[in-house]
Parts: C-alpha cells; structure tokens; sequence
C-alpha cells in the first residue's frame, strides 16, 4: 500500500482528451483560466497564479514579497526541502526555527522568542544582529495538513514588520476557524505534485489578494515577457514557470472531487484514530484546536527513535510503505551553516514520527471509489 497516490474517479480523461482535441496543450489555454479561478475561489483569495510545481510557486512568492540575495528568510527546520530550498534559490539565507508539538509547524512561541534574542528593528528594517543580514520574511509550513497557528504567527510578523509567505504545500482544503490555509499571509505557495490531495501530475499555485502581487508574479512567470501579437520585449530576469494546459485540465477535475477526496480522507484518519488510540507506545498525531485538517499524512509517534525505526521496518515488511518526516533542514550538508534557533522539538518530532498510508483510495469502502485504474500508482 502506497503512503500516498492519486485518485482519477471524475473528468480528467474528458478535460486533457480535449486539450488534445483542440491543440491547446501548453501554457496557454482555458483550462488554465479556469483551474485559477477554481482555486482562488476554493482557497478564500482573489488570485492564483499556475505554475510548474509547488517549489516555483513558493520561488516566486517570495520574490514578489520581496525577499533578496542576502536576505534571511525564517522557515521550520522540520519540512521538506524544497522550504528552504526556494529561499536559496533567491540568493538569501534560511534561518532556522522550531516547531510547536502540537501543530508540529512553525511554533510562533519559538518564534517570538528568537526575533527578541536576535533580531532589531532599524529604520523599518528587520536587522539580525549578529550577522548584520536583513530579515526580510517568515514562511509558516503547515506539516502534513495540519495549519500552523497562522493567527499568533501573523500578529508576531506584524509588530516586526515582516511579510507572511505561507507553504501550503500540503494544505489545500485545510482551515482553521473556517478559514482556507493558504488565505492568511501576504502570499501563499500550494502543490499538486502526485502525491497530493489534488493533482496536476506536477505543478503549484502563488495565491494573494493583493493585485499587484499577482501581477508581479504573473508577469515573472512568463519570463517578464509583454504582451504583445509578435514583438519578443522582457523587462526582467525572469522564469518559464507557468503551468501547461494539460496539467491544468487534470488540475480542474481533480479540484472538482476535491470535498469528496477530503471526506475520504478524513475517514481515514478517523478510522485510524479508533484503531491505534489505545496501542501502547503510540499517539496518533491529532488535527490542531480550532482546526479542519485534510490529513494530508496520517501519523503517530512513537517513544524514540528505535522504536520508530522498528515501526518502519515491520510495516515495510508488510507492504506498507510507510515513512519517517524528513531530515531536519539544519541537519543537510547545505544549510549546516544557516542561523538557527534551538531545535530541540525538532529533533525529538523527528526522530519519533512515522507516517501512514493516506491516499484517498487507502480510505476503502468509506471513500466510494472505483477500483485503480492501470498505471494510476505513483
């Protein structure tokens, strides 16, 4: 049993045979206009912009909120890499910070805790004293579904000046208070690499409010050409990150099932709730207060590291392709030298999960769904 694969239950077959049909299989196309529209409205924004994967989006979210070579962005040190990856891809630093048990995100405690010890402001500018480097940003992760307390983190950004830049990554149809994750920061990056709740085969979103944000993001997605019948004119270094067509019309049937993928889901960890609560040596990692989390991984911790390594080695011994969160970013040889606060949450957090199966399909009968079609595994 895979950990995470998609599901095709819906018109994705009809949506991309049409882009076949018609020719309109590139960057260019309605289903891109529509799949934008379609997620700007499912995530609370007014905008979303389409592109290649969820590492771009977040690339160039946090370039539009203007984030520099040299800068230093705050990031968890527990989430994928491609967190800290798209601050290195701007020529600035990420700097490392702890998270919050409960959430397992960004903790805004720990937060707060760091910008008093380390950070001053100096003009409106947000200076690290000890490195003289601009803090030019913060980027909330929210692990595994589950949203990180974006409103202590946002009052915390405010009173430092700093810009909120979520990775919604694993978060589509998450909310917290009613609230869509994704819709609380200046900017926001989502996913639909194979493995997510919904998927474009690989692709990502910028999400905002402000229309010169998007605007800007647009305009540097499309290699900051304008627009214009034939002449070729750029204004800016830019990027070819806008989203096929193709992709797209996957993207906009997949959006479709998207209330019914979570119910799936959401069953599932209901289920594994009832199943595991009472097993000794297991805690089951529960959705945060106030919050309605997709459950984009299921996952329970165990004592130590050794029990988890056992866990993992049992379960694949079964078929179950479980999994562990991922190295600490301060911990790979890249990012050894990047500022940190301590990570002492981190480093248990991480020695101690492992994550379940939690694709849709994995929620059986409770999900409804037909059985996998050839090729649909990933």
């Amino acid at each position: 049993m895979p950990l995470h694969e998609p599901v095709f239950a819906g018109n994705e077959w009809a949506y991309v045979k049409d882009c076949l049909d018609t020719g309109w299989v590139s960057s260019v196309g309605s289903y891109v206009d529509r799949f934008e529209a379609m997620l700007a409205e499912r995530c609370g924004v007014a905008h979303a912009i389409a592109t290649v994967n969820g590492t771009a989006a977040l690339h160039l979210a946090l370039l539009v909120a203007g984030v520099k070579a040299g800068d230093e962005v705050l990031v968890p040190a527990l989430t994928f890499v491609a967190t800290a990856n798209a601050v290195a891809h701007c020529g600035a630093v990420p700097h490392f910070v702890d998270s919050a048990p409960d959430r397992l995100g960004l903790d805004p405690v720990a937060l707060e805790d760091r910008l008093l010890r380390t950070a001053r402001r100096s003009g409106g500018i947000c200076i690290n004293r000890h490195t003289g480097r601009r803090i030019a940003a913060i980027v909330p992760m929210h692990v595994f579904g589950h949203p990180v307390d974006m409103e202590r983190l946002g009052d915390i950004a405010g009173s430092w000046g700093l810009p909120v830049v979520e990775d919604a990554a694993e978060a589509l149809g998450s909310t917290l208070r009613g609230r869509p994750a994704g819709s609380f920061g200046q900017l926001a990056a989502v996913s639909f690499n194979g493995n997510k709740i919904v998927t474009t085969g690989g692709g990502g979103a910028v999400l905002t409010d402000d229309a010169e944000l998007a605007r800007m993001a647009r305009h540097l997605s499309t290699t900051a050409k304008h627009p214009h019948p034939w002449a070729y004119e750029h204004d800016a270094v830019a990027f070819n990150y806008r989203l096929p067509n193709l992709n797209a019309a996957l993207g906009c049937a997949q959006l479709e099932q998207l209330d019914g993928f979570i119910a799936a889901k959401r069953s599932l960890a209901a289920r594994y709730r009832a199943a595991l609560d009472g097993v000794a040596g297991l805690q089951v990692v529960a959705e945060p207060e106030g919050c309605r989390s997709i459950h984009w991984l299921n996952a329970v911790l165990t004592p130590d590291r050794d029990a988890r390594d056992t866990l993992l080695r049992a379960t694949h011994g079964e078929g179950l392709l479980t999994r562990p969160a991922w190295k600490p970013m301060h911990l790979l040889p890249m990012f050894a030298d990047a500022p940190r606060a301590p990570l002492p949450v981190t480093e248990d957090l991480q020695a101690r999960i492992v994550c379940l199966p939690s694709g849709v399909r994995a929620a059986g009968e409770d999900g409804r769904l037909p059985p996998r079609r050839k090729g649909g595994r990933t």
